[in-house]
């Protein structure tokens, strides 16, 4: 009981978080798994994007129904990315896990100071309404992301966002959508193997439901004006450290 009561307490506040920030959460999830609850990395894999899938669902159907996701960025990563999720799982086996952390260390660290920098300089954003070449870029790094490691891949979609010009609940809402339909991919791939452990995954999920169901509406209380600024500071500073923390492993 005390272990139901703690993961759906973790679910809840993860829910929040991840889709307050527009992303899956899967690097958070399987930290937990692996490291609280000692799942072996193959059932911590299956069970974080199986866990992950129904809160990003509902956190971007409450986006949607804001009118907060920007369908033509998010539908030009996707077409990115879904290739990208299959061709990454197909090369994952012949990849030297220290050469994948040192390439993706990098893409979250440089990531992580652009926006950083932006926010200090005040420089515009780059705009994209008329290029599909960012977006792209963004959707084919996220996919590889998922298809190699089993991440869920919002890092580089989020930043691409705030970099591209959404503003922070923008980029969440959209993130959380292009993230939802590579979990669904993904969560297809794991299931056939069998090694979901529904025990922890359920309970984790029944919390994180709540917490995407309550993130939506407190985004559009604090993601504005000076909360806007704040919360792009922390996700520009978690990009760092998720980056370093790579390029250590």
């Amino acid at each position: 009981m005390l272990q139901f009561i703690s993961l759906v307490l973790i679910g809840l506040l993860v829910g929040i978080f991840v889709i307050s920030m527009g992303g899956g959460g899967g690097a958070i999830y399987l930290g937990v798994l692996t490291a609280v609850f000692n799942l072996a990395p193959a059932s911590a894999a299956s069970t974080s994007i199986i866990t992950a899938l129904p809160s990003l669902a509902i956190g971007s159907w409450l986006y949607y129904r804001q009118r907060q996701i920007n369908f033509h960025l998010g539908n030009i990563m996707l077409l990115a990315a879904i290739p990208s999720v299959i061709v990454g799982a197909l090369i994952a086996p012949f990849i030297p896990t220290k050469v994948y952390n040192v390439i993706i260390g990098l893409i979250l660290l440089i990531l992580g100071i652009q926006v950083l920098y932006k926010l200090r300089t005040g420089s515009k954003p780059t705009t994209t309404n008329t290029s599909k070449t960012l977006p792209t870029i963004f959707g084919i790094i996220s996919g590889l992301m998922v298809g190699v490691a089993g991440l869920s891949g919002g890092g580089p979609i989020m930043a691409g966002l705030l970099l591209m010009g959404a503003s922070m609940i923008q980029a969440s809402a959209t993130s959380s959508y292009v993230l939802v339909c590579m979990s669904v991919v993904g969560a297809l791939t794991h299931l056939s193997g069998g090694q979901v452990d529904w025990a922890v995954g359920i309970s984790l999920m029944c919390g994180a439901i709540v917490g995407a169901a309550i993130a939506p509406k407190l985004m559009t209380k604090f993601a504005v004006g000076r909360g806007a600024v704040i919360l792009n500071i922390i996700m520009g500073v978690l990009l760092v450290f998720m980056g370093i923390k790579t390029l250590l492993n």
